[in-house]
């Protein structure tokens, strides 16, 4: 009688193994975050590098490899420099303002008051609109003839019956119409941030600083500040991300112009040089200017807030 040999032994898999794994549950458990991310910002991040090699129109599948010579073209063009002396102008300026009025903002939310709930709604109403909408809301505010700024202007006697500004017509106050209009969207947002860090602080430690003697302005720069040191970093970083980004603002209210490309930032520059002029290759190599500048400052941001967070 012949042997029968032994069926070869088929090995299953075993998903009890995956989960009692605390490091393979990490990894399951982390992968569809991670391929997330990489789809939704990694993909077109080193598309936009490929593009920025190549010269190519929108609409087609020729690529033609250039180098670095789109980013040589845009290091000789003056439009560039004033694009980036535009962007650090308006981030450097409205960001400062923000801190400062949210700082301000954020102090006076935080007391008890009649009305404080409406009144903290009404102050997120900016965030929450979109921002087409607002920012032509503001340019009919600004508008030439009609200005509802100018006439308020008028009437406190700020400027006389036959000065009419033109905030829209002149680069340094269509400049100014801009930042303070990224002012008013961006101060909810940073509002928000510093009212909660501030309600983390532990009641004992103003009480006890009250107790001592300490007034207003003792308690503002030597404990609120320092405590809220790491909150205001992220808040900073955040705007600082989102205001050197930002190009609705500008497009909207200005679009780029007057006269031809004064308030130009490097988004709305790329925007107008890869989507409005076709040129994806030049557009793509003037967007990634921004990211070592980004990048740079939020390890900046994020260092600081650690160490300052490790220190409390």
């Amino acid at each position: 009688m012949e042997a029968v040999a032994p069926k070869p032994q088929v090995r299953r898999f075993d998903f009890r193994h995956v989960v009692d794994s605390e490091r393979l549950l990490g990894i399951l458990m982390l992968a569809p975050a991670v391929l997330f991310v990489f789809l939704l910002t990694g993909v077109p991040f080193f598309y936009a590098i490929y593009l920025s090699l190549n010269t190519t129109i929108a609409g087609r599948f020729d690529y033609s490899f250039v180098g670095l010579q789109n980013y040589i073209d845009i290091l000789q063009s003056s439009l560039f420099r004033r694009s980036l002396a535009n962007t650090f102008i308006f981030t450097i300026i409205s960001q400062v303002l923000v801190l400062v009025l949210a700082k301000i903002l954020a102090l006076a939310l935080a007391n008890q008051f009649r009305g404080r709930n409406l009144l903290r709604f009404l102050i997120l109403l900016p965030w929450a609109a979109p921002i087409a909408l607002s920012t032509i809301g503001w340019k009919w505010m600004f508008d030439s003839q009609y200005s509802v700024v100018n006439w308020l202007l008028r009437a406190l006697h700020i400027i006389g019956p036959y000065d009419f500004p033109q905030w829209l017509g002149e680069p340094h106050l269509a400049m100014a119409a801009v930042i303070f209009v990224h002012v008013w969207r961006m101060l909810p947002f940073a509002t928000v941030i510093l009212l909660a860090g501030m309600t983390s602080i532990p009641q004992d430690v103003m009480d006890a600083a009250a107790v001592d003697g300490a007034n207003f302005w003792t308690r503002l720069v030597h404990i609120l500040i320092p405590l809220m040191l790491p909150i205001m970093s992220v808040a900073l970083l955040f705007g600082v991300v989102f205001t050197f980004t930002d190009m609705g603002v500008v497009y909207v209210l200005t679009r780029g112009g007057p006269p031809v490309n004064a308030t130009h930032v490097l988004a709305s520059w790329a925007f107008q040089i890869g989507i409005i002029s076709n040129d994806l290759g030049q557009g793509a190599a003037i967007s990634l200017f921004l990211f070592p500048v980004l990048l740079i400052a939020s390890i900046f941001m994020l260092r600081l807030a650690s160490r300052t967070d490790v220190g409390v």
